[in-house]
């Protein structure tokens, strides 16, 4: 009989050549006691990571798999690309960096099996992230919570454990615009957390440009909520209201008040400046959620696979 993993890790790698040899031998060397496997996505890499990659899958053939990418697609792309072709009861995921340390995995892991969650995130003690990366992972949560029904004091981080229900519900998604802890919250409420480390960066710095940063958020808001068109329908509304209401006071003051006052042209030129950037925003977000539509109903792909190499299994 093939041996059965117990926990799979998978890692999305992009311009991890420096790093992601540390990342794997922590693993190896730190789960000795479980059958593990380990799937390394090389996510469009600029670097030597797939030269890095393909020789770690060399070097550890029974437990490494590895996969890779045609282009850059993306994290969460890569993620599910991995967690595709994985066996582990439960599946943890983490990033390329080492700023995850293999060994708190565990913590996770135990956490998941012992209290029965679908989803254990691990919640940073403290963050080793930039400003402007602690800010953006704050304004995400806070958007999830809101659109997406997050629970309040659970933290979103990209360091978590999943298990095999979890794993076959999120990779059902076909969509061309997946956002992993989107699908999770969608899936279940069985999620919890527990407190990890969380360490400097090895080498170089985070690849999360300002650019990623505002793309993973819109991404998170209009794939899995229509509540950005609902409240862009209720704003309209008020506006429009409001807009009613100041109509009737102008000409109420104008034939009992101040008839001398004359209706100022820029006061309805900046009316109509602010309707009009009012309407195109609301058309905007239409236009969004039409083009996803479309990009959807064309096949736009998640991730394609240029090549991969799977693990090798022992038999019993």
């Amino acid at each position: 009989m093939a041996d059965e993993v117990e926990l799979s890790f998978v890692i999305p790698v992009f311009n991890g050549a420096k790093s992601i040899t540390s990342v794997v031998e922590g693993i190896v060397a730190g789960y000795d006691d479980l059958k593990i496997e380990i799937v390394l996505v090389n996510d469009g890499s600029v670097d030597d990571s797939e030269t890095v990659c393909s020789e770690l899958q060399v070097k550890y053939p029974a437990k490494c798999t590895f996969v890779n990418l045609a282009k850059n697609f993306g994290e969460h792309n890569a993620v599910l690309a991995g967690l595709a072709v994985t066996s582990g009861a439960y599946v943890a995921v983490l990033d390329d960096d080492g700023q995850n340390p293999p060994e708190e995995v565990r913590k996770m892991y135990r956490s998941a099996i012992d209290d029965g969650w679908d989803a254990v995130y691990g919640n940073y003690r403290t963050t080793e992230q930039s400003r402007f990366r602690r800010c953006g992972s704050y304004f995400s949560n806070w958007v999830a919570t809101i659109l997406l029904k997050k629970p309040k004091d659970l933290y979103l981080s990209s360091f978590r454990v999943i298990n095999r229900f979890l794993v076959e519900q999120v990779t059902t998604y076909n969509g061309a615009f997946p956002y992993i802890d989107g699908l999770i919250l969608r899936s279940t409420t069985n999620i919890s957390q527990v407190p990890v480390e969380h360490r400097p960066r090895t080498e170089g710095t985070s690849n999360y440009t300002l650019r990623r940063l505002v793309a993973l958020w819109v991404n998170s808001v209009l794939s899995f909520s229509i509540r950005p068109l609902r409240l862009a329908a209720i704003v309209g509304a008020v506006v429009s209201f409001s807009s009613a209401l100041m109509f009737v006071a102008i000409i109420v003051d104008k034939i009992y008040f101040n008839q001398d006052v004359a209706v100022g042209v820029p006061t309805i030129l900046s009316t109509i400046v602010f309707f009009s950037g009012f309407q195109l925003l609301i058309l905007g977000t239409i236009g969004e959620y039409l083009g996803r539509v479309f990009l959807d109903q064309s096949n736009y792909p998640q991730y394609v696979v240029r090549y991969s190499k799977l693990r090798t299994q022992n038999n019993e």
